[in-house]
């Protein structure tokens, strides 16, 4: 996530990082290093001076000057000035109205509002455990209604595909159904255009007056940058916006949208998608997303997903096992392997952690994904018995395994080895380390996990 910004920013930061004494001329080296930072990462030019000028003044002034480490001041001067264009305002949803909370998403064609709409339908279902249904207003993007029914069926998530080439009659009469039918949420995804026009203004302008919605979200695209401003600027203009939604922010996205889109439009961003999956959906937080484009990482966020994706039943059960006596066997490790992929792969963990921008592209490809999940897929080729007695894994089986899974013999014997040293950690832990840990988490553990 915004890779090239971080990248930039981290070097440009640098040349200060440590720094005994701070004078006008490093301060102007390091605030063009960051100007230009920004400008490259396609952030609006009157953002930038903005910034650039406000970081200026403070670390000019006594903040900095005085400071024992000034470098590291100037480093925090930096971080604090990022917050502060990017937050501001309630980044909360207000859904505190009469049943159904009609929630409109708005922006242009492509920026993933369909996806948005299931992604935060599953949001509301999961964590704030509302009943939600989604109706598609797009009587223009050929199958828009039908592929947004397909993802809706997914999450299990009401659907509503009323018989009209209207988008506000649409609309209505999904409103009305969703209400007889006690629907908590109403998410309305509507058409988007390949660019602002009179015409889809009009169109959108018209279905907010008739829903009155009690959340309007702007949707876009991450890889936007500019045109990301320029498109908020028309949006905000013609519709009382209450949020956005920054999408793709998983990809090649060089961060300028996200440094600009809050500022032009005037209300807060409330969410970043982080990939295609319907649980890529994360709350925005402005002081997370500043520590990683930093390089200072993004624990709590990471602890979050853990807990959330976290499958709490199975791991009680691993505790008791082995605290039984019972072996750590490859099933075990397979499901550990299989969680990891669920909180989104090593990757995106690797990105949570302080540090970890300043790894080399080339070290970087040894957290793969795929590797990951090779070594399930190795796993998956073994028999039961095969997977809870490793010892008896011996050449031929090794050859045998490797072939159903599409691997080499070596891929099985470093697998082999990796869970060889990891059960010995579990073993060690049982012995004592895992008790004494027990005893301090007391009363801190999810319902389930066996604390005696």
């Amino acid at each position: 996530m915004f890779d090239v910004l971080s990248e930039r920013l981290t070097h440009a930061l640098d040349r200060l990082r440590g720094s005994g004494r701070l004078t006008e001329n490093n301060i102007r080296e390091a605030l063009r290093d960051v100007r230009m930072a920004l400008l490259e990462a396609d952030a609006a030019l009157l953002v930038v001076k903005v910034f650039i000028e406000q970081v200026r003044v403070r670390a000019l002034g006594s903040e900095v000057l005085k400071s024992l480490t000034p470098g590291q001041a100037f480093i925090k001067i930096v971080h604090d000035e990022l917050v502060a264009v990017m937050a501001g305002g309630d980044a909360q949803l207000d859904l505190s109205t009469r049943p159904p909370a009609v929630i409109l998403l708005v922006g242009l064609q492509g920026a993933g509002k369909t996806t948005t709409a299931v992604k935060l339908a599953r949001f509301l279902l999961e964590r704030l455990d509302k009943r939600v249904a989604v109706v598609s207003t797009d009587v223009y993007r050929p199958a828009a209604r039908e592929q947004l029914q397909k993802l809706a069926g997914e999450i299990s998530a009401g659907f509503f595909a009323p018989p009209s080439d209207d988008p506000v009659t649409i609309a209505q009469t999904a409103l009305n159904d969703a209400r007889k039918q006690l629907y908590d949420v109403l998410i309305v995804d509507t058409a988007g255009r390949l660019h602002v026009d009179d015409a889809m203004m009009q169109e959108v302008q018209r279905i907010h007056a008739a829903m009155v919605p009690v959340e309007t979200l702007f949707v876009v695209d991450a890889m936007a940058g500019q045109d990301a401003a320029n498109a908020a600027a028309v949006f905000s203009k013609s519709l009382p916006l209450t949020g956005i939604v920054l999408t793709k922010a998983d990809g090649d996205a060089r961060g300028g949208a996200a440094l600009s889109v809050k500022q032009v439009a005037g209300v807060p961003i409330k969410f970043l998608g982080i990939g295609e999956k319907t649980t890529a959906l994360e709350i925005f937080h402005a002081e997370r997303l500043v520590s990683r484009i930093l390089g200072m990482g993004d624990v709590l966020s990471l602890v979050e997903v853990a807990e959330q994706q976290a499958d709490h039943e199975k791991a009680g059960k691993l505790v008791g096992k082995l605290k039984k006596g019972r072996n750590f066997d490859l099933e075990d490790f397979r499901d550990q392997l299989q969680q990891i992929i669920g909180m989104g792969g090593l990757e995106a963990m690797l990105e949570k952690l302080p540090g970890s921008g300043r790894i080399p592209g080339q070290a970087r490809t040894q957290f793969s994904d795929r590797d990951v999940r090779r070594q399930i897929a190795i796993i998956n080729s073994m028999t039961q018995k095969e997977r809870r007695r490793p010892e008896i894994i011996n050449g031929s089986r090794r050859r045998r395994i490797a072939s159903g899974s599409g691997t080499q013999v070596q891929e099985v014997n470093r697998l082999l080895k990796q869970f060889d040293q990891l059960s010995r950690v579990m073993k060690q832990m049982v012995g004592g380390g895992m008790a004494r840990m027990l005893r301090n988490l007391k009363g801190r553990l999810p319902p389930g996990f066996p604390t005696r």
